[in-house]
């Protein structure tokens, strides 16, 4: 299989995250047929050395990428499918957001790539049960039209896409299909928030049929400050002690994931709380040094 991240923007969190994810993957290296990074910083990337290929991009591509419509998360879909076009398509591509990482042995979740199955992060439910504002009103937008050709229906479900992993058959054709079903959402004013994660989900559920990626690989979108901080101390003691790649894949190894969760449950009275004490109470600096 074919690894593919897409990194962009000067926030160095989310390139040592990129970073901490491709490390997990090292661990299993010969598994992997190659490691990619579509990125506006390459220079996050260099301690990777040989076992990463690094494919610059320029805020021009990105914003041809958001398309006519000019929809951010556009982007996603471009990207695997411009990788799929430049690699020939001759392996699965799993696409991974920064903040994943693998956590259990690969050969079954590539078992499962070679028998034609797709894999997202998990399936987050049912669109036309799901509870959010953003769901209720893109399911009242959605059912029973058609988007790139299928018809969204009371089964359509909605994945995280964290993880995109897509087998080897008819990959170019799966992503260009998501890409016709994002770009019909968008001209029909479906509401944007979610659009790119369910269109990929349709698609690659009506070409493969879908299955989670979690028990593989884990996704920590809702605790990233505990993660951030325990991957900060990681390539922190990397630097002090003058590891070598080698040394950092075998301390990865060592890594104890279920040490810290990959979801929180934090009510929202808690954050209207802390808004205002914020508000109320806000921190003032009141000292710098002096030339």
């Amino acid at each position: 299989m074919d690894l593919l991240f897409l990194t962009f923007g000067p926030n160095i969190k989310n390139h040592y995250q990129a970073n901490f994810c491709i490390l997990s993957f090292l661990k299993q290296r010969e598994k992997v047929n190659s490691i990619n990074i579509y990125t506006d910083h390459p220079e996050f990337y260099t301690h990777l050395g040989q076992f990463v290929n690094v494919v610059p991009v320029t805020e021009a591509q990105l914003q041809e990428w958001k398309g006519q419509h000019d929809f951010f998360w556009r982007i996603k879909i471009k990207a695997i499918e411009d990788f799929m076009l430049r690699s020939g398509g001759q392996h699965p591509v799993v696409y991974l957001d920064s903040d994943t990482f693998l956590y259990q042995d690969l050969e079954n979740f590539l078992q499962k790539l070679a028998q034609g199955i797709a894999l997202m992060h998990e399936q987050e439910g049912k669109l036309s049960e799901l509870k959010s504002k953003t769901e209720t009103t893109m399911w009242s937008q959605v059912q029973g039209k058609p988007f790139g050709g299928v018809t969204i229906t009371s089964e359509s479900s909605m994945w995280n896409a964290g993880v995109v992993a897509i087998p080897a058959q008819k990959n170019l054709e799966a992503i260009r299909l998501a890409l016709h079903i994002c770009d019909d959402m968008c001209a029909a004013g479906v509401t944007r928030r979610l659009i790119e994660q369910f269109a990929i989900a349709v698609a690659l559920d009506h070409t493969y049929g879908l299955q989670p990626a979690s028990p593989w690989i884990g996704h920590y979108w809702s605790t990233k400050d505990d993660w951030n901080e325990a991957i900060t101390a990681f390539f922190l003691e990397s630097l002090l002690k003058s590891y070598t790649l080698e040394q950092d894949i075998r301390r990865m190894e060592q890594f104890d994931f279920k040490r810290l969760p990959i979801r929180k449950k934090v009510k929202n009275t808690r954050i209207r709380l802390l808004k205002l004490v914020d508000k109320l109470f806000p921190v003032k600096p009141i000292a710098f040094v002096k030339n």
